[in-house]
């Protein structure tokens, strides 16, 4: 019947919406800014976020909730990687409570699925949406903080070379960038400067934000800067070369991107638009689409079907990265 296509799809959109906003309160727990200064293997100090007394309300309630849940799984090697991708993405939750996120939504969706669908596919179908939509945010908020980094890092080579030019220190120079650039540059580099006013060697807190930031633009500078420190030499003119290969690279990507646009776009054809058949012929004529999920037939084509969409995708994807 088309009442029952219509009630699944806005079944699933409301869960989709409820989860991520489930997932927006938890990462608004503190300081968007203040993210990095969570991990203690990154900074020895913490930071305070200044918000309203029904924002603490909140973050205490749900901050409490993830704690709970999330000592499970403090001190294992996975949730401990995970705090690595937090901070790259500049989430403020730690590796434990973000498992335990993960599986509270994963839970939540599939008792979501059973409960409105009386349906085991789709209890497991809403579930492992549930389980997979938080890592989908945070390697989205990785890509997007990153291509914002890298667009920034010319810039800020500009900025350090001009000030030592006019006679400024390489600490000088980094502390200029932190106050002048705006995040997430200027955050990195004040974390970095943090480091070591507290007694951090000045190349372990280049290295560390180097780790933090998982950028082959920084790792380039970083390394130049920690040879020249070594041998010495016109550090000035180092940046300034630097800075140049780094916008012709940031150059030639966005032309790449541009030739590639068209492969891109029939990739995302190839994964969406079987999902919207789908849901347009349960729509229009049920009885004609449901003899595929009913008979084992049907079932192996779709197991087929599906297997092939995601090697397509994964081909297309092949093809359209293009290193540089």
């Amino acid at each position: 019947m088309p009442g029952q296509a219509f009630v699944i799809s806005v079944s699933g959109l409301v869960f989709i919406c409820v989860t991520l906003v489930i997932y927006g309160i938890a990462r608004l727990m503190s300081d968007r800014g203040k993210g990095l200064k969570r991990l203690s293997r990154f900074s020895e100090t913490q930071a305070k976020p200044k918000i309203g007394v029904s924002a603490q309300r909140d973050k205490g309630f749900f901050r409490g909730i993830l704690t709970a849940f999330g000592k499970v799984f403090e001190g294992q090697r996975y949730a401990s990687g995970l705090e690595l991708d937090l901070a790259r993405a500049d989430i403020s939750l730690r590796g434990s409570e973000f498992m335990a996120l993960s599986i509270i939504l994963v839970v939540l969706g599939a008792c979501y699925g059973w409960v409105i669908f009386h349906n085991l596919l789709f209890s497991v179908i809403l579930g492992f949406a549930g389980g997979f939509l938080p890592n989908f945010y945070v390697k989205y908020r990785q890509k997007a903080r990153l291509a914002k980094f890298d667009s920034q890092i010319a810039d800020a080579l500009i900025i350090m070379s001009n000030s030592l030019r006019a006679g400024y220190s390489f600490l000088q120079a980094m502390d200029m960038v932190s106050r002048e650039m705006s995040p997430p540059i200027s955050s990195e580099f004040a974390a970095a400067m943090k480091e070591m006013s507290l007694g951090s060697p000045t190349e372990t807190a280049l290295m560390s934000m180097v780790d933090r930031v998982g950028s082959e633009d920084l790792e380039l500078v970083i390394t130049a800067v920690l040879i020249q420190r070594q041998i010495g030499g016109n550090l000035a003119e180092v940046l300034d070369n630097i800075a140049e290969t780094i916008r012709e690279r940031v150059k030639l990507r966005q032309e790449i991107k541009t030739l590639t646009a068209q492969g891109r776009l029939s990739g995302l054809i190839i994964g969406v638009l079987p999902i919207v058949l789908v849901i347009f012929l349960f729509a229009v004529n049920p009885e004609y689409i449901s003899i595929l999920f009913a008979h084992p037939i049907g079932k192996l084509m779709i197991g087929i079907a599906l297997a092939g969409e995601v090697i397509g995708i994964l081909l297309i994807r092949k093809i359209v990265a293009i290193e540089v």
